[in-house]
């Protein structure tokens, strides 16, 4: 049903694709407090907004944009790549992509919950191979939708397991290019808690590590939503180092700083810090007896 449901929203025009999701973001946002609560804190952290009142407006357009985010998602799913690309009105620092191909060296796209962040690995994967990390939903059914729907071109996904991170550093190795969610909580024992906005968040260290055994290009991409359902602009910024969580987190909130609205404010990356926190609090006695 949900391949049906892809494919129906997959024939409708892009505009009507965003007032749908539009709506359904702005029913959420009566609706589900909570999530309003998380999105508010974290713009508030942020800085981003100059007074209470403009991060409250923030909270309400981004979870409209969100609305609009997953409603596209589930467009460019069921759309083949033919369809997608005229969508796509300018790219801004493609100058990084081809500097990075004429030294033969490998690309790390990093991609964090901003903007349409779909449809970047479609326009790469058109010119070039590219391979997509991803993390399998628990349905395999939903795990094989995901991955028809992502694999267009030449983009080829890989799990986030060991055997997808080998496949990852084989594709650096080789020349080639690779797309990671820089912004996704990490499982216990493969990050670091480093800021976010000022605030501790458990940030992977997988593509500091894979940037530095591969001497490859390190490039943060959005593709921005435009309005009325005109399609995508791409930007593309080089980043010079990320070899710690601490310099990952600042390239990733300088992009957000280009368009907040479109971040997806009420995805909480500080969600395990009580975790940590209780398992810090437990091992402070078992120190002390060592001391």
């Amino acid at each position: 049903m949900l391949l049906f449901f892809c494919k129906t929203v997959a024939c409708l025009p892009l505009s009507w694709v965003h007032q749908l999701g539009a709506f359904f973001g702005w029913l959420s946002y009566l609706t589900d407090k909570k999530s309003n609560g998380i999105a508010l804190a974290n713009i508030q952290q942020s800085g981003l907004a100059a007074d209470d009142a403009q991060a409250r407006q923030l909270v309400k357009t981004s979870r409209i944009e969100a609305g609009k985010a997953l409603m596209e998602t589930f467009f460019i799913w069921g759309s083949p790549a033919a369809k997608l690309l005229p969508l796509i009105q300018q790219v801004h620092g493609w100058e990084h992509v081809t500097a990075a191909q004429a030294q033969k060296r490998g690309l790390i796209f990093l991609t964090p919950h901003l903007g349409c962040f779909e449809i970047t690995s479609i326009y790469y994967g058109e010119r070039a191979p590219i391979t997509v990390l991803y993390r399998p939903p628990k349905l395999e059914w939903l795990s094989e939708l995901v991955v028809k729907g992502r694999e267009k071109g030449k983009v080829e996904m890989a799990p986030a397991n060991a055997s997808g991170v080998k496949k990852l550093l084989q594709s650096l190795k080789s020349g080639l290019a690779i797309g990671i969610l820089p912004d996704q909580i990490p499982r216990q024992g493969e990050g670091e808690w480093a800021d976010f906005f000022g605030k501790p968040a458990y940030t992977m260290g997988l593509a500091s590590k894979l940037a530095s055994k591969a001497d490859a290009v390190v490039i943060m991409a959005f593709g921005e939503r435009l309005p009325a359902g005109k399609g995508f602009n791409i930007h593309l910024t080089r980043v010079d180092d990320i070899s710690t969580p601490t310099l990952l987190n600042q390239a990733i909130e300088r992009q957000v700083a280009q368009c907040p609205a479109q971040y997806l404010w009420q995805y909480n990356r500080h969600k395990q810090r009580r975790y940590a926190m209780h398992k810090l609090e437990k091992a402070q006695p078992d120190l002390a007896e060592r001391e």
